[in-house]
């Protein structure tokens, strides 16, 4: 499943509290107040919204076991298709859902327009924290040792997808570090091809590089909100890509196109940098090319070096005014460290669980056909174990995307360059942050 993680946004005066509330440091203070978690006297119906493919097999499997906790689940658009605009518009007249997915980059906004219930206070949740991948409940934690604003679903680890015959027909090396990758990529780009496609509209996956290279992009105390989508780490990773598209060793062509399936299809285009949903999307689209592809560790900027980057994801957040934050908890925790329900939404939906033993699922311990047999998902369960933890989303995550994504437009067309679209990005970003009465430190 491809994740788009976009958030809506709206003007909005805030208060220090739910500022504090998003901080990156730890520190736990000012975090929003902890919902009582006191469980119902009687029979509970709780309502849901995803747009999980199949969710409703899986909460039929909860309801028939837990009389007294019923769900009412609803599916809609994607978050940025609407879903996130009706949870605001519910959260404003008071009537939302329960429980709602959101994914990680739009909690903050959420977060800020006190959209969602800080369930720190239910003694479950706080037990379940070991049961995920460290970086994962982080991206819900928001920072804070005393706030958890949604239950991690799943997660997107970073790894690379290649087409091994050919590489093995062409006596090329896999390449293990981007020095090399740019090596291969001249190679390849003489036989006639491209060894990558790069996004210019599609920036998560950008976000995912930089993820990887340690970069920080925004950070949040009491004090307000600091942007830095121009960091060193940003700039390295936007140079380089730069530096491939100023050599005509990658193609532009925009992602989830015919033309992108197509470049894939007929072998022009050799590798994918992508999250572990990828595998899905690779067979769909190239179907060709069954057999020839594999997957191999994330390249790495220096050799010996075993660091990831993570391309999407989602949590269960229990949304602003619900009634029942326990009830509505427990059905979390159950849809997403259970194996019954882990195993189901990864043969439904495809979706790569955030917990540590939904990495050893049975579903995922078999060879996968397409990539020739090969385990693929041990790659991505040891990258799932090497995604720096501290990447912090901020609150206008839809605005930045857009101001991004307009200037690598451009640059792939010759008029600036990638690292002066993140300037762009970053100005407009702080605009509107401030614009929203949203504090920012420079």
């Amino acid at each position: 499943m491809k994740h788009r993680i976009l958030a809506a946004t709206s003007g909005v005066a805030l208060s220090a509290l739910l500022l504090a509330g998003c901080a990156g440091g730890g520190s736990g203070d000012g975090a929003a107040a902890a919902a009582d978690c006191a469980p119902a006297d009687g029979q509970v119906t709780l309502e849901f919204t995803s747009w999980i493919p199949g969710i409703e097999k899986v909460v039929d499997m909860w309801n028939a076991e837990n009389p007294d906790i019923q769900v009412k689940v609803q599916t809609g658009p994607n978050g940025n298709s609407g879903t996130y605009q009706n949870f605001f518009n519910q959260i404003a007249a008071g009537n939302a859902p329960d429980l709602g997915q959101i994914e990680y980059d739009a909690l903050p906004n959420f977060l800020v327009q006190d959209g969602i219930e800080n369930i720190a206070g239910c003694a479950d949740v706080v037990a379940a924290k070991d049961q995920f991948v460290p970086w994962a409940w982080n991206q819900v934690a928001l920072g804070q040792d005393d706030a958890v604003y949604g239950i991690p679903q799943d997660i997107g680890p970073m790894a690379l997808f290649y087409r091994k015959d050919l590489f093995a027909a062409n006596g090329i090396a896999v390449p293990t570090t981007w020095d090399e990758y740019t090596e291969a990529a001249k190679k390849i780009r003489a036989l006639g091809g491209y060894i990558t496609n790069f996004s210019q509209s599609d920036i998560n996956q950008f976000a995912g590089f930089v993820w990887q290279a340690g970069g920080q992009w925004f950070g949040n105390d009491s004090e307000g909100w600091t942007v830095s989508l121009t960091d060193p780490a940003s700039t390295k990773v936007a140079d380089y890509w730069q530096s491939l598209i100023d050599q005509d060793l990658v193609s532009t062509y925009p992602a989830w196109t015919d033309e992108w399936n197509n470049a894939y299809n007929s072998s022009q285009v050799w590798t994918w940098n992508s999250a572990v949903w990828g595998a899905n999307s690779i067979s769909s689209g190239a179907p060709d090319t069954a057999g020839g592809w594999a997957v191999s560790d994330l390249p790495q900027w220096s050799a010996g070096e075993n660091v990831a980057g993570n391309w999407g994801g989602s949590s269960i957040a229990v949304l602003k005014g619900s009634e029942h934050p326990y009830e509505a908890t427990k059905f979390a925790l159950w849809l997403n460290t259970s194996e019954e329900a882990l195993t189901a939404l990864n043969e439904e939906a495809n979706l790569y669980p955030a917990t540590t033993e939904g990495l050893k699922l049975p579903s995922l311990a078999n060879g996968v056909d397409f990539y020739g047999g090969q385990k693929i998902y041990d790659v991505f369960a040891k990258a799932a174990t090497e995604v720096n933890p501290d990447f912090v989303w901020g609150p206008t995550m839809t605005k930045t995307y857009a101001d991004v994504s307009d200037g690598f437009k451009a640059a792939v067309s010759g008029s600036g360059t990638l690292a002066d679209a993140l300037q762009k990005g970053q100005d407009s970003t702080i605009s509107t942050l401030e614009s929203q009465s949203i504090p920012v430190k420079k």
